[in-house]
């Protein structure tokens, strides 16, 4: 799955994103999905998500 649905994403998964920051380089971060940041069902960079570190960004892919 890659991460553009929002019915695919629910706290306590564990996901790959993409910080804001990281955005040009591409370097994923992966933890645990605490909050579903984005309202809309879909989105062609990814559903934003906070991680249980704090982190907050795009998700790339769903382990």
């Amino acid at each position: 799955m890659n991460g553009q649905n929002r019915s695919d994403i629910k706290p306590g998964l564990e996901v790959g994103i993409v910080l804001k920051a990281d955005q040009r380089s591409g370097h994923i971060t992966e933890g645990i999905v605490q909050d579903v940041l984005t309202n809309s069902m879909f989105h062609p960079h990814g559903i934003k998500v906070r991680l249980t570190s704090g982190e907050v960004g795009r998700v790339q892919y769903i382990k």
